[in-house]
């Protein structure tokens, strides 16, 4: 064996170079605090309970008579049974087993046979927000940090909502690929018309945002504000060619290891004619195939991938800072004993 052989052997047996890891969800027992999407809107019918699997456990998403959407933990305190084979009453959610009732708050209101509700009888109130056509749980006590919304008003938006695949990784490994801008041109083909900007994305506590002019894959020129919120949203919106288009992207939390994505896609209804609609809606049907595409070419990658942060280039500049903001992202998971 030559000495560069020698070499080249030594140099690949040390074994990749590994940075410090990223918590996974559900290490050690908690969950990051964010924002999760748990169902689409229409899911839930007024007077209509379905349990879900969230974090490491079980939830409830029942709708009042009211028309007001609920996230809360699935086992009654009772005995533990699941909410979700209960009905709904009113405004309140009843257990089938022994007919115990809990309202909206999650307090325990009423017992079949008339005795007193214990004090302790509750269940976990998720902060709960209903918009963009889901269904939204944020992971803690009180949010940290408000949804993402469009510079259009909710009421003139024409929106779509697609419940995508599960994939087999994390929500926050999906969230990964907005700082990595090496993705971005050599998987979706999103090439800038600027050098990366790095100098120029804008960072709070709760993630960060900047600005991209491109030309996307084989189609439409763009001008995009890109965005994480938290671990688990994804926020994009600006124009296509001549017309503006915002998506919400979610990526839900069914189990450690798991994600769902749920898609909120908008365009601008402008004046609100019959003709605008119409146009609204057909440019919401292009601006949805383009965010299908983009997320069908991720799925293969994030069903197999071991993500570790390796051996990073000047090219992962705002990716090495959004995996330090990973590391030290707050986690807990104050719903434990109610819902596994």
């Amino acid at each position: 064996m030559t000495m560069a052989k020698m070499r080249s052997a030594k140099i690949t047996s040390k074994g990749p170079h590994l940075g410090d890891p990223i918590p996974a969800e559900g290490e050690n027992g908690l969950f990051s605090q964010s924002w999760f999407p748990i169902c689409r809107s229409y899911d839930i019918r007024p007077g209509e309970v379905k349990g879900f699997d969230f974090l490491d456990g079980r939830v409830i998403v029942f709708r009042g008579e009211n028309g007001v959407a609920s996230v809360k933990s699935a086992y009654c305190p009772h005995v533990g049974a699941d909410l979700s084979v209960g009905k709904v009453v009113g405004n309140n959610i009843r257990c089938a087993f022994h007919h115990w009732d809990y309202d909206q708050s999650g307090k325990c209101v009423k017992t079949g046979i008339g005795d007193p509700p214990p004090p302790t009888a509750c269940l976990f109130n998720f902060p709960t927000l209903e918009r963009f056509g889901v269904i939204w749980a944020f992971n803690g006590e009180e949010p940290l940090f408000e949804l993402p919304s469009f510079r259009h008003p909710d009421n003139e938006l024409e929106i779509g909502v697609i419940a995508g695949d599960t994939y087999n990784c994390d929500g926050w490994v999906f969230a990964c690929n907005t700082p990595d801008m090496q993705h971005l041109k050599v998987v979706h083909k999103i090439m800038p018309h600027h050098a990366d900007p790095h100098k120029d994305v804008e960072w709070d506590p709760w993630g960060f945002h900047y600005n991209v002019a491109a030309a996307h894959g084989q189609g439409p020129e763009i001008g995009w504000r890109l965005a994480i919120r938290g671990t688990s949203i994804f926020h994009q919106q600006g124009m296509i060619d001549d017309w503006w288009f915002g998506v919400i992207a979610g990526f839900s939390c069914p189990r450690p290891g798991k994600h769902q994505i749920f898609l909120a896609c908008a365009t601008h209804r402008g004046s609100g004619s019959v003709a605008d609609v119409a146009l609204a809606k057909e440019r919401l049907e292009r601006g949805m195939i383009i965010i299908r595409r983009t997320a069908d070419e991720d799925r293969d990658i994030l069903n197999t991938i071991h993500y570790r942060p390796g051996t990073l280039t000047k090219g992962d500049t705002t990716l090495a800072k959004y995996l330090d903001f990973l590391r030290g992202y707050p986690r807990a998971h104050p719903s434990a004993r109610f819902i596994v």
